[in-house]
């Protein structure tokens, strides 16, 4: 995802600000729609596709990190069927009020998690901490973020590490016996913290300070609030009026 934010297309060249505000309004426009709401939600998929087509970012990639998300939100908006089982009638067809209430949460969580990888890959962690601290965001949240972003790659490595000893010395066994689980994470976090010290030790010599440096500042161009404005008039429209609603009606010649 990194490597796509170094693409250089109009949206990458969006000062990250603009790329957060835009992507937070469109999160706040999505979330604000009733939980049976799922035809008003359709127009806001223009968003993602537009900057899809825009960013040239490859479908495949991000939508393959989507797919692993989705599980936990299928695991938490399956229960609704069972809590909110009062059956109604769309088109004919008897469906119960939590089969809509899900149908409508993995579309918010479509649409959210999809806007918030757009963001990632078209900005860079780095851009996007110097647009949170634009934000005037706590420096120690942005540091935290950050640094977490750029470390989990570490601790992912020293738990493979560590499992991967703990294999050699019990070959014929499979998995981790109950009985060195204690002994396993008690090594892996005396590892993490030696390490964690190391990268501070090291940050420390390069002249870290506690503060996050982006460089020089970067101006908001005309070309960056002309991008903010024209998503923030069509998100706005999309919320106050139900698009697919009044197609439909115009087309079957109800309003003219």
């Amino acid at each position: 995802m990194d490597e796509l934010a170094y693409k250089d297309t109009f949206v990458h060249k969006l000062h990250p600000l603009i790329k957060i505000l835009t992507t937070i309004a469109y999160l706040f426009v999505v979330v604000s729609y009733d939980r049976h709401e799922i035809i008003g939600l359709l127009p806001l998929i223009f968003y993602p596709v537009v900057v899809f087509f825009l960013a040239e970012l490859p479908v495949k990639q991000v939508l393959a990190r989507l797919l692993l998300i989705e599980p936990f939100i299928i695991a938490i908006g399956i229960l609704n069927p069972f809590f909110d089982s009062q059956v109604i009638t769309v088109g004919g067809l008897a469906l119960s009020r939590g089969w809509i209430t899900f149908a409508s949460i993995l579309l918010k969580s479509l649409l959210t998690i999809t806007a918030a990888l757009i963001l990632i890959c078209t900005t860079g962690m780095d851009k996007l901490a110097a647009g949170l601290r634009m934000l005037k965001v706590p420096r120690l949240f942005v540091l935290q973020l950050l640094l977490t972003y750029r470390y989990i790659s570490v601790l992912i490595e020293e738990v493979s590490r560590s499992i991967r000893a703990y294999k050699l010395r019990a070959p014929q066994q499979k998995g981790i016996h109950p009985s060195a689980w204690g002994t396993l994470v008690g090594q892996l976090l005396l590892r993490t913290i030696d390490r964690a010290e190391r990268v501070y030790q090291a940050m420390c010599v390069r002249g870290f300070t506690g503060e996050y440096y982006a460089g020089a500042d970067i101006r908001i161009t005309v070309r960056d609030r002309a991008y903010f404005g024209g998503w923030l008039l069509f998100f706005i429209f999309a919320r106050m009026i139900n698009i697919p609603l009044m197609i439909g009606l115009l087309i079957s010649g109800v309003i003219s």
